[in-house]
């Protein structure tokens, strides 16, 4: 047998460029991969070439510069997904639904979505939509513009090019790439994420991101209620520093392995 496995170098150069560029803050011009890895300009267009056809990464022609694709995403959140975040962050979602009296959940990023891997329901209120297992359009939750805020503006860009890219639920939401910013404008400015009946109606959400060590969001944390005007008025910014809390302890607990 033997000592080494036979190279195959357009693998071996899509799998560095695509290294290379989860480690830039933002999108980087072909010609620069080229001269930082010592690959062939041709070579580099090729490959991106091919990457952009399976949704690995993305052009931007104005900036004539590349970022990472939806597809990559996918990836990132398969990895997160079978991380332990899942297994840490359940007790903590259940003590925040204790401690909220509202539905408490947890999810991943994944594309232009978000995973809900942790869900627990409140006594006494009603089903979600966000059951483990779901997947629900990023833009319209908490738990995804609490993770959105925290990627790079390319990374936005790259994620919602134009309208089109923008799904609806209830009618209610950014529907275009300046109101998606401005919303993140906010969630930065608070530290919390919140949507109003974006994907249910009569329902609201606060959200806030987990971080790893690099500060990248691979996690968020939410509770859920209803806007019943029969029932106690909820006041959004008390429930986000339950939520602030519970996501600072995840962290801690994920920084620690």
């Amino acid at each position: 047998m033997p000592d080494k496995m036979p190279q195959v170098p357009a693998a071996d150069q899509t799998l560095r460029i695509l290294a290379y560029l989860a480690r830039q803050p933002g999108p980087v011009a072909a010609s620069t991969m080229a001269s930082t890895l010592g690959i062939p300009r041709s070579s580099v267009y090729h490959l991106l070439a091919s990457m952009q056809q399976h949704g690995f990464v993305v052009h931007l022609p104005e900036d004539r510069r590349w970022g990472l694709g939806t597809a990559a995403f996918e990836l990132a959140g398969g990895y997160s997904r079978q991380q332990p975040i899942a297994r840490l962050g359940r007790t903590l979602v259940a003590a925040l639904a204790d401690r909220s009296g509202e539905s408490a959940h947890l999810a991943v990023m994944t594309g232009r979505d978000v995973l809900y891997v942790v869900e627990e329901r409140a006594p006494r209120r009603p089903a979600l939509v966000t059951d483990v297992g779901v997947r629900l359009p990023a833009h319209l939750t908490a738990t995804g513009r609490a993770m959105l805020a925290a990627l790079p503006r390319e990374q936005i860009t790259a994620l919602y090019p134009d309208a089109s890219a923008f799904a609806d639920r209830t009618g209610r939401g950014p529907a275009r790439p300046s109101e998606l910013r401005e919303v993140l404008r906010e969630v930065r400015a608070t530290g919390y994420a919140t949507e109003d009946g974006e994907i249910t109606l009569g329902l609201r959400s606060v959200g806030v991101a987990v971080r790893d060590h690099t500060g990248w969001p691979i996690a968020a944390i939410a509770v859920t209620w209803p806007e019943d005007a029969g029932a106690q008025a909820k006041d959004a910014a008390s429930l986000a520093a339950l939520v602030q809390a519970q996501a600072a302890e995840l962290e801690r607990r994920l920084h620690r392995r």
